[in-house]
C-alpha cells in the first residue's frame, strides 16, 4: 500500500470517529432531552378524547416536565389508554387520587398532560396505578364559549342600543332626565340645596367642634363639672340633701294627709265638730243659751246689788275702788 492510499485512509478514519462522536452526542443529547436514562415509573390513564396526544408529549406537574407519553392505545368502547413514563424522582409528589389532565404548552403550542398531584393524605403512586381524569376544555369547547359570549355581547348591545334610542327620543326616566330642561334646573337646584346643606352641616360641624373645645378649657364650670372630683362631690352631697329634702317633704306631705283624713273622720271631737250638722247644732244651741244664761245673771247680780241686805257691801267697794283710783291718779301726778 502506497504512501497516499494510507493517508486516505487515516483521513477517512479520522472523518468516521468525527461521525461517530457526533452520532453518539446527539443520542445522549437527544436522550436526555427526553430522558431516556432517568429510572421511571409507568403511569396509565384512560380519555375519551385525546384531542391529538401522541407518543412523545411531556407530561408536566407543577409547570415542571417529569415525563414523556410512551405509548397510546384505543381502550375499551371508542376510549383510549395513554401510558405515561414519570421520573422516579417525582413519585412522592403524586398520589393516588392525582388526576390527569389534558392541555397544550401555550395557546396553540405542542398537545401535553398535565398531573394534578391529590392530595398529601392519599399514599403516593406506584409503578403501574392508573389516574383518574380531570376535566378539560379543549378548543371546541373554547370555541363555543366564545361564540355565546359573542351571542350575549351582541344581544347586550343591541339592548342598549334600543335603551339609548329611547333615550335620545325622551323615553323613560333617563330620557326625560336628558331632554326636559326643567327636570335638569331642578336637578339643578337639588344640587345646590344638597351643597347648601352640606356647607351647613361643615358649619353645624365646626361649631360643636369649637364648643366641645371649650367644655375642655380649666376653669370652665362645665370642665369643672367634667374633671374636678370635689366639685362632683358636691354636686352629690347636694343632690344627697334635696333626695333627703324631697323624703322628708313627701312624709309631711304624708302627715298633712293622715291629719286631714282625721279631721274628715266623725271618730274624733275635731272630725265630729267639722263634719257632723247635727253636733254642730247642737253647740250652737249651747251657745245661744250660755249668752242668754249670761244675761240673766248679769240681771240677777244687779238685782242683788240693789237688795236691802248687800247693799252696804257694795257701797264699801265702790268706795274702796274710788280711793285707790284716787290715789293711783295722785301717784301718776306726782311723776
Amino acid at each position: 500500500m502506497s504512501a497516499s492510499q494510507n493517508k486516505k485512509s487515516v483521513i477517512v478514519g479520522i472523518f468516521i470517529l468525527i461521525g461517530v462522536i457526533i452520532f453518539i452526542a446527539g443520542v445522549l443529547t437527544l436522550g436526555g432531552k427526553q430522558k431516556r436514562f432517568v429510572s421511571t415509573i409507568t403511569l396509565k390513564a384512560i380519555f375519551s378524547n385525546v384531542n391529538g396526544i401522541a407518543a412523545g408529549n411531556n407530561i408536566f406537574f407543577s409547570g415542571v416536565k417529569i415525563g414523556t407519553v410512551s405509548k397510546i392505545a384505543f381502550y375499551g368502547n371508542a376510549q383510549v389508554e395513554v401510558t405515561m413514563h414519570i421520573e422516579q424522582s417525582a413519585q412522592q409528589y403524586i398520589h393516588k387520587n392525582a388526576q390527569a389532565k389534558l392541555g397544550s404548552e401555550g395557546f396553540i403550542g405542542n398537545k401535553m398532560i398535565e398531573i394534578l398531584g391529590g392530595t398529601t393524605q392519599t399514599p403516593v403512586v406506584e409503578d403501574g396505578d392508573r389516574l383518574d381524569i380531570a376535566a378539560a376544555l379543549n378548543t371546541d369547547d373554547i370555541m363555543k364559549t366564545l361564540q355565546e359570549n359573542n351571542k350575549n355581547i351582541l344581544a347586550i348591545t343591541t339592548d342598549f342600543k334600543t335603551v339609548s334610542a329611547g333615550m335620545v327620543k325622551g323615553k323613560g326616566t333617563l330620557g326625560t332626565l336628558l331632554s326636559d330642561s326643567l327636570m335638569a334646573q331642578r336637578l339643578q337646584q337639588m344640587t345646590i340645596n344638597l351643597e347648601n346643606a352640606s356647607a351647613s352641616t361643615a358649619r353645624v360641624t365646626a361649631a360643636v367642634s369649637q364648643y366641645t373645645s371649650k367644655l375642655n378649657n380649666k376653669g370652665t364650670l362645665t370642665n369643672e363639672l367634667l374633671t374636678d372630683t370635689v366639685v362632683f362631690s358636691s354636686m352629690r352631697t347636694a343632690v344627697k340633701s334635696l333626695q333627703q329634702t324631697a323624703a322628708s317633704a313627701s312624709q309631711m306631705t304624708s302627715n298633712l294627709k293622715a291629719t286631714t283624713d282625721k279631721l274628715n273622720s266623725d271618730k274624733n271631737a275635731i272630725g265630729v265638730l267639722l263634719n257632723d250638722e247635727e253636733t254642730g247644732t247642737h253647740l250652737k244651741n249651747t251657745a245661744v243659751n250660755l249668752e242668754s244664761s249670761s244675761k240673766k245673771l248679769d240681771e240677777d247680780l244687779e238685782a242683788l246689788q240693789h237688795n236691802f241686805l248687800l247693799r252696804g257691801f257694795f257701797r264699801k267697794k265702790a268706795k274702796t275702788e274710788a280711793k285707790a283710783a284716787e290715789q293711783q291718779q295722785k301717784t301718776q301726778g306726782q311723776q
